[in-house]
């Protein structure tokens, strides 16, 4: 028996931030209309959300929309994912404090042919329509330009927490960047969009600029629908790859799952809520037994690692990488395969740590040795100024998932 509307909105409200009470419920009112007017004319509501090529890897943070966008694809609905070639000559500076790199054509266009190949890996490629935003931006003339501008005054944009921050700072804030919410706002008109999918940094180019613009050339304004933000693994600030916190995308299936594992326990809620398939009812449900201590949370991590990584490598895949994670780490055995590096001469191990890449500085190198979180063949290191002499195949660990093979070159 298929879902009823209010189960369908329940679902797909899940995970979303309006920081409006109010706001959220008129959204989700919206969406309950839409999806009752389409179950009644037998029609799949359209659904869409941009991504800038600005990179060439997507990361779990990338993916918590493309989630949300497979949800409406479950129930029928057709998805655009929309490639945003000519948004990203300008970026998005919505959840940014400065101005983004201006990137060359060639970067757009080699990103972007990554983009939805990656994105196959959650979305149903039969139920996805991929457009890219240069087939109407790039004909935009000027005075349309202007005729859409007109829909907004200097200080909606001034007074948004990014620019105004920049502002008191007396950083420059460039006229371009103002154009970023205009562009998005036409990119829906353009799609005759019933709902936009978005993070909820994006609540003004969705629920202010892409609704008045929609309005204004005569269509019905689409429902926004912002998910919450995504912590790194660090369970706390935003995952981003220039923070080292993220989960790659395209990681192997034990390095997804053990970073998973590596998540605070209160990052579980969040996690479970935007990348999991759960139910809003499982997830209450776990959380009540979380709660009330009827469940350890490292099982429910457990549960949820097997329920990431079966998304994006399959169950069996999953499966082989839970099982290597409990006989490394709840076993104490280490990994079957590991990479090798080499050791010249006799250097201090908190050296040798900072020029491989085991730690960002010599000092978080020392700082980790403190606090027990190196071992050598399976031996605690507790001196800081401790020499790798002629360590020859033996296995350093660093911390709880990184093992190394050393090998020994003289000098």
């Amino acid at each position: 028996m298929p879902p009823s509307i209010d189960e369908q909105v329940a679902l797909l409200m899940q995970g979303t931030e309006y920081g409006d009470a109010q706001v959220q419920r008129a959204m989700a009112d919206e969406l309950r209309e839409r999806l009752a007017a389409a179950a009644l004319e037998r029609r799949p509501l359209r659904i869409y959300c941009g991504y800038d090529p600005t990179s060439a890897d997507l990361h779990l943070g990338h993916t918590v929309t493309m989630r949300k966008l497979r949800q409406f694809q479950d129930l029928g609905h057709q998805v655009v994912f929309l490639i945003g070639d000519y948004t990203a000559r300008v970026g998005d500076p919505s959840d940014k404090d400065k101005l983004r790199p201006q990137l060359s054509q060639a970067q757009i266009e080699a990103n972007g042919r990554t983009y939805a190949q990656q994105a196959y890996r959650i979305l149903d490629r039969e139920r996805t329509e991929v457009r890219h935003n240069s087939e109407w931006l790039s004909k935009l003339t000027f005075a349309e330009m202007i005729r859409l501008a007109s829909n907004f005054t200097l200080q909606q944009f001034v007074t948004r927490d990014n620019f105004r921050l920049r502002w008191e700072r007396g950083d420059a804030v460039y006229l371009h960047e103002t154009f970023y919410a205009v562009m998005q706002g036409y990119d829906a008109y353009c799609l005759q969009a019933d709902v936009q999918v978005g993070g909820s940094e994006q609540l003004f180019n969705i629920l202010t600029a892409a609704r008045k613009i929609m309005e204004y050339l005569g269509a019905r304004p689409n429902v926004g629908v912002l998910t919450g933000i995504l912590p790194g693994t660090d369970g706390v600030v935003r995952m981003s790859k220039s923070l080292g916190n993220h989960i790659p995308l395209l990681a192997a299936p034990d390095d997804m799952y053990g970073k998973v594992m590596s998540l605070p326990d209160a990052a579980m809620p969040v996690y479970m809520r935007l990348l999991s398939r759960w139910s809003p009812d499982e997830i209450q449900r776990v959380e009540a037994e979380l709660a009330g201590d009827r469940a350890h949370p490292r099982d429910v991590k457990m549960s949820l690692a097997l329920e990431i990584v079966s998304i994006y490598h399959g169950e069996a895949s999953a499966e082989l990488a839970q099982a290597a994670f409990r006989r490394v780490f709840q076993q104490s055995d280490m990994p079957e395969t590991m990479p090798e590096m080499a050791v010249e001469g006799s250097p201090r191990l908190v050296d040798w740590m900072a020029e491989h890449g085991l730690a960002r500085s010599r000092s978080e190198a020392r700082r980790l040795i403190e606090q027990g979180g190196v071992k050598l063949d399976g031996a605690s290191v507790s001196d800081t100024d401790v020499t790798l002499d002629n360590p020859h195949g033996a296995v350093l660990q660093v911390g709880k998932r990184r093992f190394v093979r050393l090998t020994h070159m003289s000098r």
